[in-house]
């Protein structure tokens, strides 16, 4: 069977997360296969895919049993990538660690790198068009006070973003990222136990309140479709208005 004339394939890295999960439902519900990659286990195994890969993409050999996966099980490379590995680091510069420091670097900027390698010489031997979407985060977009860590990282993802996507825009390669704030996700649960947290993080966003995972889902879903055909390089801020708005004090 030609591989043109079936559903669209996607590979969701960071698919037992709150927003890799939901993008992996979103877009199974409209008609797209889905391979969902993650640490294995069984939370994996819960993710809605049609395929669970165990794969470490945070290495190059990873990121390639990634995409050799999707090749042995549909006979193709995915054409839309969306990854949304990502980890957190709340501390000043001066009480971080040169080892949390470089962790941060490894699981968030190392694994979108090795990713997108990846998924770009498939694509590049297939020669198929094809559209990826990455996660960043509001606090490479303004300056957020204990984030200097993940700020230098996930800025690095957003740099990586632009030059990727001119790079490789006259092969039908389509490249963005989404910048979430604070979102309602098994990562952040620590940080919203309680309900004055949660109040209180909902204070800072002009739109009011902590956004949902499928919030975020939605914007990457998007992103990865045909709705979204004349946009590569771009960050969108899915974040309240956190970053460009100051709403009037009454």
């Amino acid at each position: 069977m030609n591989p043109s004339t079936l559903a669209p394939l996607a590979l969701v890295t960071g698919a037992r997360g709150g927003i890799g999960r939901e993008l992996c439902r979103q877009l199974r519900d409209t008609g797209v296969r889905v391979a969902a990659v993650g640490r294995g286990g069984d939370a994996l195994l819960a993710v809605p895919a049609d395929l669970h890969v165990a794969a470490d993409t945070t290495t190059p050999e990873g990121a390639a049993l990634a995409i050799a996966a999707c090749r042995e099980t549909f006979g193709c490379a995915p054409t839309r990538l969306a990854h949304c590995v990502g980890s957190t680091l709340i501390a000043p510069l001066h009480r971080t660690k040169p080892e949390a420091y470089r962790e941060v670097l490894r699981v968030n900027l190392d694994s979108a790198f090795f990713m997108l390698g990846a998924w770009v010489e498939a694509l590049r031997t297939s020669g198929e068009p094809g559209a990826a979407v990455f996660a960043s985060s509001v606090v490479s977009r303004i300056g957020v006070a204990n984030h200097e860590a993940i700020a230098a990282a996930k800025g690095g993802v957003e740099a990586l973003v632009r030059s990727a996507a001119a790079t490789y825009a006259s092969a039908g390669l389509r490249i963005n990222a989404v910048a979430p704030g604070m979102t309602d996700t098994p990562m952040t649960a620590g940080m919203l136990k309680l309900d004055a947290m949660r109040e209180g993080a909902g204070r800072q966003y002009p739109l009011g309140g902590v956004q949902t995972a499928r919030e975020v889902a939605d914007v990457m879903a998007w992103l990865l479709g045909p709705q979204s055909a004349r946009l590569t390089g771009q960050v969108i801020a899915v974040d309240g208005g956190f970053t460009q708005i100051r709403p009037l004090v009454k």
